[in-house]
């Protein structure tokens, strides 16, 4: 296995490299990594090129600060499109990022909860703490007043740890006739209402955007600053991961709505969102992946272990950076960069467009640089190249068709 992709992803060795050895056996497709170190060498050169450096003779820190002032001027580019005049006034570009996100076309249908089934399961179990924050005695009332998926985002924020463990139970109850398709809601959550209900979980994550795969709801969280660098390019990029995010679990619990504990399957995927879908050479691999490789392919191959449940458009995938550049042409710069980056001074330096914004915008130090979406991305890029390969590709389908979840050894025999 490559030392850089190794090193970038900081993978554990030697298992990672033995279980890809093991993959180039299994397919017969010799160099996988090679190719794909020599391409990510190179859009590293380029786009060194294009901030004006010369790939030779720069240090990590000139290429971090150098990204973080190309993430400044694109935001400010983003948010003069989108029609503000300050970059950094969080609530004039917040109504301006959502009818930006309004305007892309993407596919916005997911199967998901009912809500007739959701305010059932707030009268059985009233939210006490979000009543009383409201002023109500009454959970009907509250019900027939206010906004339900208002009400949803704030459960995991306004009420404590017993009522939250109370509450996840009755998603064990759910069957599939407790869902039907309806469109991804948008939601901005007033602060007039809710005030700093979520201040904790803004100051830990450094953004305002979350999102409710039971619901297929995308909330936007009262901001607790009014001005902070970056806003527009963290709540439209956000928004479209969340959307992703969303429709990714909607399509996964489609496919499991035949198993007969399809209950505690949802509830354990919400909880814990367990990465083991499949196994390839020993290597978990989630259904994002999965979802990802099919999703690219279009309507051009669909497998029947996906029907009749899982249609195409279920799958239907594009990067949220993909959908930024229908709003902000100047954003090409990170096009298909998500993956790359390069060592310095014993960590990546990322060209990854999540990455770079965040760190610019947290104000977050050379020392302290975002990689998450960096390595998620690298990560995802290896398994969906060796995905390609036929003989690999029969391996995970006949997991997904028959439930497998314990490794197994991948053989020609």
């Amino acid at each position: 296995m490559s030392k850089l992709i190794t090193q970038l992803l900081q993978a554990k060795e030697p298992l990672f490299s033995l279980g890809l050895k093991q993959l180039e056996k299994v397919s017969g497709n010799k160099g996988v990594d090679v190719k794909l170190t020599a391409e990510i060498i190179e859009k590293k050169n380029d786009r060194i090129k294009k901030l004006g450096l010369d790939p030779a003779n720069t240090t990590g820190q000139e290429l971090y600060q150098a990204l973080l002032n190309q993430a400044k001027v694109h935001d400010e580019h983003l948010a003069k499109q989108i029609g503000a005049t300050d970059p950094e006034d969080v609530n004039a570009i917040i109504p301006l990022a959502i009818a930006a996100v309004n305007e892309v076309e993407m596919p916005r249908t997911v199967w998901v909860m009912k809500d007739e089934v959701a305010k059932k399961f707030l009268r059985e179990t009233p939210p006490i703490r979000i009543m009383q924050r409201l002023g109500y005695s009454d959970v009907n009332e509250m019900l027939e007043k206010e906004n339900l998926y208002e009400v949803y985002g704030a459960l995991r924020f306004a009420e404590d740890d017993e009522w939250l463990e109370e509450f996840n139970k009755k998603y064990e109850t759910l069957t599939p006739n407790d869902f039907d398709d309806r469109e991804i809601a948008l939601v901005v959550m007033p602060k007039e209402r809710w005030g700093d209900v979520a201040a904790h979980f803004i100051k830990k994550k450094k953004h305002i955007n979350t999102h409710l795969k039971e619901l297929g709801v995308v909330l936007i969280l009262p901001p607790t600053e009014d001005r902070m660098p970056a806003i527009a390019t963290k709540v439209i990029s956000l928004t479209f991961h969340y959307y992703n995010e969303v429709r990714l679990y909607a399509a996964f619990f489609k496919l499991q709505q035949v198993k007969a504990n399809f209950g505690k399957i949802f509830v354990n995927t919400l909880l814990a969102d367990p990465s083991t879908k499949a196994v390839m050479a020993g290597q978990n691999i989630h259904w994002r992946v999965i979802q990802r490789y099919y999703g690219k392919l279009g309507d051009e191959y669909h497998p029947e272990v996906f029907e009749p449940h899982v249609q195409p458009e279920d799958l239907h995938w594009r990067k949220a950076e993909e959908q930024m550049y229908e709003i902000d042409p100047e954003l090409k710069f990170w096009e298909e960069m998500d993956y790359v980056a390069d060592m310095y001074d014993g960590g990546p330096v990322t060209f990854n467009f999540m990455d770079v914004c965040l760190s610019y915008s947290n104000g977050i130090s050379y020392e302290d640089r975002y990689v998450y979406h960096f390595r998620e991305a690298l990560w995802n890029e290896v398994f969906m190249r060796y995905m390609g390969e036929s003989v690999l590709e029969d391996q995970i389908l006949k997991q997904l068709d028959n439930d497998l979840i314990a490794p197994e050894n991948l053989s020609k025999d």
